[in-house]
């Protein structure tokens, strides 16, 4: 364990909190019952301990693999780490030491549990307390939170997440970890799926064997990956985390919604699936472009389609502009890498005679991005390009996740997969290319490419598959961190309840998003072209950027087309610092939540009812998330169609 000074933290302000904390950190070295002295003795030992201290981060493993449980099982805190962390009305009210006795054994005392309980104080960010030796540790989530933010607090679930780094144990060939979560039954699934962000899968440290294996697997494997036979024993420990739920029944919730024990097992098949994407999402997004060129991402895809059993249709480099796909061959044939529009096909069985509603994902998989002609300037934009690739990425997770949950009508994952780069065949400003649409487009900026591949790519959804529901997801525009920022997806869409439906399914499964402003007759104006049907950028950069780029996607589609049309543009919460969240996997399976077959998924229109009535209006002093029963014994509104 290694303490460090750090400055005063916003949680630490207080004298006696930091008196309390040093005095809970050195108790907690001990096992109860061998340290009988008093607190009174150890004050010489305090005042050599600095005011204020943190556990620093140390290295951390690459966890293989998420495992969910119902609830906690017995383990040895000594070998095992365990992480508590819930809402603090939960943790001082609903759960007594004895309901994590398992976990914590006789390495710490019930008094000392609940004083580190009592000492928790979460405000607008997360509390946390270590104790014996940092091997186990009690953290509340926020007090605080205001209308547009999840009420289950996943981002400050993810950074606690983050930030908690217990030693691994000692021997053994599996690291493993323990979080307990405290929560209400509609958190289950929100919290679930911030575990799977807050562990990656990728990482090419030298430390880390299962991250070596997967770059070794690659097609690409770099000359200078270390080999794996060269590797130590202490290298090649297995790490895995095994999260566990307490859930605390709504006490005045009707039995139809209440969720026992028994539906948050038959829940947890679900979350897993989700977790599963989410990481699959992340670590396509997190792999360098030299790894994870389009051909390695179409070798994604087509795994995918062999585990979930689903058709997949592969259409590659000339092809693209021999069967009218311009827009697309446009961006990647500059590229040494083909463009590719990949579509994978599920069709529930025994479906034969049915009428099923079609759905089309499209994703927009730019592997790398310079901006083509039009280079990105100054040259750090180009850094972190690896992750225009995230529209796909997401959709590919997301695909996964809903097939294996069980999806009951036609859906379709329509990746849009190039490299934007430079060459004697790129692309030039003034070219004129044409869509699948048959639409001319007027070039008048390279860097604004992923408009155009989802132009193919969604006028492929509309004129081959016939789809009623199309839903594109992108990194599309740097403007829409300046619209709705870094946590918030934007949205824009023809349909106003699927914009409602976004928002909430984003509150309740974390994804959180925020509609744009959508009026085609005031904006499209501005891709006018002299010379063609349209050109591919705005002509003032001022005047609803992101909600612009929607609407060019769309007119591929045609304003008056009667189906509905979804945007979503995910530019900044893709990634968080220098990881990728796989931002969009559990949004996409809330949209769709009517179609699956999962309790839990077909259940999230109901459970997001049900959260908005737990929710207050915020106010300048923000909500508390633990009064959201205010509401409870309303009558419930009908459920979402």
């Amino acid at each position: 364990m290694h303490i460090v000074h750090t400055a005063h933290n916003a949680q630490c302000t207080c004298k006696q909190r930091q008196q309390n904390l040093r005095s809970t950190f050195l108790i907690s070295l001990f096992p109860y019952r061998s340290f009988p002295f008093s607190r009174a003795l150890l004050r010489p030992i305090l005042q050599l301990l600095p005011r204020s201290w943190s556990i620093s981060e140390g290295k951390k493993m690459v966890v293989k693999s998420i495992l969910y449980s119902a609830e906690p099982s017995s383990s040895n805190l000594a070998e095992t780490p365990c992480l508590i962390i819930g809402h603090l009305n939960l943790l001082r009210n609903a759960v007594p030491f004895d309901a994590v006795k398992v976990k914590l054994g006789d390495f710490v005392a019930p008094d000392l549990y609940r004083e580190a309980v009592d000492k928790l104080n979460p405000g607008t960010t997360a509390d946390i307390i270590p104790l014996y030796l940092n091997k186990a540790a009690v953290a509340a989530l926020p007090t605080k939170c205001s209308r547009h933010n999840a009420p289950s607090q996943p981002h400050a679930f993810y950074n606690v997440l983050k930030g908690w780094n217990p030693p691994e144990a000692p021997v053994g060939d599996v690291s493993e970890s323990h979080i307990v979560i405290v929560c209400f039954p509609q958190d289950v699934l929100s919290l679930g799926c911030a575990v799977a962000r807050a562990f990656p899968l990728y990482s090419a440290k030298t430390g880390s064997v299962f991250a070596v294996k997967a770059v070794q697997d690659s097609a690409n494997l770099l000359p200078t990956t270390p080999n794996r036979n060269t590797r130590t024993t202490a290298d090649t420990k297995e790490s895995r985390v095994i999260v566990e739920f307490i859930v605390i029944p709504n006490i005045s919730a009707s039995e139809e919604f209440a969720v026992d024990r028994a539906i948050v097992r038959r829940s947890l098949d679900t979350i897993s699936y989700l977790a599963d994407g989410i990481r699959l999402a992340a670590r396509i997004v997190d792999t360098p472009p030299n790894l994870m060129t389009t051909t390695a991402l179409v070798k994604e895809a087509q795994q995918v389609a062999q585990q979930v059993g689903a058709e997949i249709l592969v259409i590659k480099g000339e092809e693209l502009r021999d069967r009218g796909f311009g827009a697309l061959y446009s961006v990647g044939k500059a590229s040494v890498e083909p463009p590719y529009l990949v579509v994978l096909s599920h069709r529930p069985k025994d479906s034969q005679g049915k009428k099923l509603k079609k759905i089309a994902w499209v994703g927009k998989g730019i592997t790398f991005d310079t901006g083509g002609l039009c280079i990105k300037t100054p040259k750090n934009l180009m850094c972190g390009m690896k992750r225009d690739c995230g529209g796909a990425a997401g959709v590919l997770g997301a695909f996964q996740a809903a097939v294996r949950s069980g999806f009951d009508q036609e859906l379709y994952a329509v990746l849009c997969i190039a490299e934007n780069s430079i060459s004697a065949d790129a692309t030039r400003p003034d070219d004129i290319i044409y869509s699948y649409s048959g639409k001319s487009i007027e070039i008048n900026n390279t860097d604004a490419e992923g408009r155009l591949v989802l132009a193919d790519g969604v006028a492929y959804a509309q004129k081959d598959l016939r789809c009623e529901v199309i839903i594109d997801m992108a990194t599309l525009t740097g403007a829409q961190g300046i619209a709705t920022g870094r946590y918030h997806a934007a949205i824009v869409t023809n349909n106003e309840y699927y914009e409602f439906l976004a928002y909430r399914m984003g509150k309740i499964t974390g994804d959180l998003n925020f509609p744009l402003v959508y009026a085609p007759e005031l904006h499209f104006s501005e891709f006018h072209s002299a010379v063609a049907d349209m050109k591919n950028s705005v002509a003032n950069r001022d005047n609803a950027t992101s909600s612009c780029a929607g609407l060019f996607i769309q007119s591929h589609l045609g304003f008056d087309w009667p189906g509905v049309w979804v945007h979503i543009d995910m530019a900044s919460p893709v990634h968080a610092g220098e990881r990728a969240t796989g931002f969009g996997v559990a949004l996409l399976a809330g949209l769709c939540a009517n179609y699956s077959e999962s309790p839990l998924l077909r259940g999230l229109p109901q459970i997001a009812d049900i959260a908005d009535k737990f929710s207050m209006v915020s106010t300048p002093d923000f909500s508390g998330p633990l009064t959201r029963e205010s509401g409870i014994n309303d009558a419930i509104r009908p459920p979402l169609q």
